[in-house]
């Protein structure tokens, strides 16, 4: 196989475009902010992109297993872990600690995860409306519980933005669903998501249980949901029941961004987070060149309006050469 061929197939992973698009903006901020790379403000800077990343891999599962589903409550999510998290648990002297702070969002995350997941293929409603409504409920109950930002203090969230020795913690915090996913790779839900994606009718007929694949995809989604919201929490400093929404729009950008299909079927974990830290650079490169906050939202707008016209063709430009060989 020759170079070119090989170019060509590589061009062809749905994430090609996310890792190049990560790999320039990476250069451009080494030049332009160095400073935020070099190993005493690593730790900082992985944490700031926690989220980011979190969001994005939460956004993917319900995508990739089709029937138009999408979850876009997963930033209220992360808010209402946070402000658990500030407001219920850390001033408690009994339920303040990791243990039960982590136990708590996994929980949260899982369990409306999984409520979004019952809405949608169980009882049927469309993704879009369901997870709106949830939406909705969360971000109320986010504002009753914090109607202004809360303060958090100092608290065992602080540890996402160092290190435990080598090792920044918020790393740990983005490879725990990697991690957790590269083993649902191994098992036959995986593959069955996939097939459902490609084609829930098709994967119906074969013995697959539609159903239960996708309410686990939801789940899943909200238990990295959750995560998320730890790694909000540790760079925040406190709780804010509005801060979460912005990364609604950043994951469903950065799932699409990374060559996940719309439809589902096609794309896959790496390729958000490829898209997420693209984003995440894209941000630190503008507001290093001082461009006005108003204009980030616009930006990724703009990002997801192109990557889904470059998914569509690359998709259609794909069916086209397979029905031509």
């Amino acid at each position: 196989m020759t170079m070119t061929n090989k170019l060509s197939r590589l061009w062809q992973r749905p994430y090609a475009i996310a890792a190049m698009l990560t790999i320039a903006l990476l250069a451009a901020n080494l030049i332009v902010n160095p400073a935020a790379f070099s190993p005493q403000y690593m730790p900082q800077t992985i944490a700031a992109f926690a989220p980011f990343a979190l969001a994005a891999m939460a956004s993917t599962p319900a995508i990739l297993g089709g029937g138009g589903g999408i979850d876009i409550s997963v930033g209220p999510v992360m808010s209402l872990v946070n402000i658990v998290i500030v407001t219920l648990l850390l001033p408690s002297q009994l339920l303040d600690g990791p243990v039960t702070g982590i136990t708590a969002a996994l929980v949260l995350g899982l369990g409306i995860g999984a409520l979004n997941g019952v809405l949608v293929a169980v009882l049927r409603y469309q993704p879009i409306i369901a997870t709106l409504c949830a939406m909705l409920i969360l971000i109320g109950i986010n504002i009753r519980l914090a109607p202004s930002p809360m303060q958090a203090g100092d608290n065992w969230t602080d540890a996402v933005s160092s290190s435990w020795g080598p090792v920044p913690v918020a790393a740990v915090l983005i490879l725990a669903p990697l991690a957790l996913w590269a083993l649902l790779g191994k098992t036959a839900w995986m593959t069955n998501l996939y097939s459902v994606g490609g084609s829930d009718t098709a994967a119906f007929t074969s013995g697959v249980n539609v159903t239960a694949v996708r309410v686990v995809a939801y789940a899943t989604g909200g238990l990295f949901a959750g995560i998320g919201g730890i790694a909000l929490t540790g760079i925040l400093r406190s709780g804010d029941s509005t801060v979460g929404m912005q990364y609604t729009l950043i994951a469903i950008t950065a799932v699409v961004l990374g060559g996940t299909s719309m439809t589902g079927g096609r794309g896959g974990m790496g390729g958000s987070l490829a898209a997420a830290a693209a984003i995440f650079l894209f941000q630190i490169l503008l507001s290093a060149m001082r461009v006005p906050t108003p204009w980030l939202n616009l930006t990724y707008g703009a990002m997801l309006i192109g990557a889904i016209i470059v998914t569509v063709r690359t998709s259609t430009a794909n069916k086209t050469k397979g029905k031509v060989a």
